[in-house]
């Protein structure tokens, strides 16, 4: 939301000024893609449609209007976070994924676009520094803002892999050896990255959705448990996370497989769903997640 040069010029001006100088400025980008991008605006207003129905087209508009000015929220306190400034979080679950990556297992963490997950992650590493994270992210060169999101991320400690639509392969070899060693592998579940990437069916809010196999298919190749991450902001630079799991992905039979697969997508997007509902505006999924061409 916020381009490479902007976002520059804002951090320089707050780190002089103060992060009310980001604050502001973040407000009026947010502002700006509001007016002037209305098939954003149309896309968030068509998914409030979808999770609260029966309202009016100027409500779907307002639900879109806060998430897009809660969303600024990522970058103030990834710049606050930069600056030394405290981010506090409670959690709960995380003592059950710590204890079983103690046992030297490894494990899938399964994060969404529910809150703020570059945050979070950056967060766990000050927590537990020898923390073994290897983190999938999908790639898009034109994007600046996320290039400097994901050199940060590295410079903290966190194995990044930059998940390409030629490199599949590779990255599922780099993966399962990962979680072989005992590592713990995060990758998105609510987000496509390209034509070419395998997807399961699910049913979410009602619709049909076509979520990314891959996590699933890693937990099942590598003989590891899922565990669900999902965090949302409490407060002024507070956070609150939640771990739930481990959730074993093992089919009774190989000809089991696909079905096993398929409700191991689907117990993420009930869980996924849950955590929308609660908290509606910290959905930063820009997309359309709905398989539009599906029946209803």
């Amino acid at each position: 939301m916020i381009g490479g040069l902007y976002y520059r010029v804002l951090t320089g001006l707050s780190r002089r000024f103060g992060p009310r100088v980001f604050q502001v400025g973040a407000w009026f980008v947010a502002a700006g893609y509001y007016a002037f991008f209305p098939r954003r605006v149309a896309a968030s207003a068509s998914f409030y449609r979808v999770l609260q129905p029966g309202r009016s087209g100027w409500y779907y508009r307002w639900c879109a209007w806060q998430q897009f000015q809660r969303f600024t929220g990522v970058f103030l306190d990834r710049f606050l976070l930069q600056t030394g400034q405290p981010i506090t979080h409670s959690s709960e679950g995380l003592d059950t994924l710590y204890a079983h990556l103690d046992r030297g297992q490894g494990a899938i963490l399964l994060i969404s676009h529910v809150g703020n997950w570059e945050l979070a992650a950056h967060l766990l590493k000050r927590r537990r520094a020898r923390l073994p994270l290897m983190l999938y992210m999908g790639a898009r060169q034109k994007e600046q803002i996320e290039k400097t999101q994901k050199r940060d991320l590295a410079d903290s400690g966190i194995r990044i892999v930059v998940a390409g639509e030629d490199s599949a392969a590779y990255d599922t070899v780099e993966g399962i050896q990962h979680l072989k060693q005992g590592g713990l592998l995060s990758l998105a579940g609510d987000r496509v990255w390209h034509d070419g990437q395998r997807t399961v069916a699910a049913r979410f809010l009602g619709r049909r959705v076509d979520l990314p196999a891959g996590p699933h298919v890693f937990a099942l190749l590598a003989g590891v448990p899922i565990f669900y991450f999902f965090s949302y902001r409490t407060g002024p630079q507070r956070y609150h996370f939640s771990v739930m799991g481990p959730h074993v992905v093992s089919p009774a039979a190989r000809a089991q497989r696909s079905a096993t697969l398929e409700a191991s997508a689907q117990d993420y997007a009930d869980h996924l769903e849950a955590y929308v509902r609660q908290h509606p505006f910290e959905w930063f999924h820009f997309r359309s997640l709905f398989n539009e061409t599906a029946d209803p």
